[in-house]
């Protein structure tokens, strides 16, 4: 994700190591990426995933930073009107299990 920087602006706060972002499990980058893509396509204002990022923290300070981001960004998706409480609870689900019904 090179140059996300640029065009996201706010995403110098987050993990780094040696000017590299830090992920500790694939689902941190998936996440990550899911939210600066949905951002740059219009989906919501990067200043409001920010703002409920903050608020994430400030409720728990001491939980991974990167639950916190997953927890902004659902929280997002349902304001934003992105997905439905049940297509969230469904892919969580299928997430949890490794069950998904085949796409094709």
């Amino acid at each position: 994700m090179s140059g996300v920087d640029g065009r996201v602006a706010g995403l110098q706060g987050l993990p780094r190591k040696n000017g590299e972002l830090v992920f500790d499990a694939p689902w941190q980058s998936r996440a990550f990426g899911m939210a600066v893509t949905l951002s740059e396509h219009g989906a919501y204002q990067w200043d409001d995933f920010r703002r409920h990022l903050v608020a994430e923290i400030g409720e728990d300070p001491d939980r991974d930073y990167y639950a916190s981001w997953l927890e902004a960004f659902e929280h997002l998706l349902l304001e934003s009107r992105t997905v439905t409480a049940e297509e969230l609870e469904r892919r969580t689900h299928e997430y949890l299990t490794q069950e998904r019904d085949d796409v094709f």
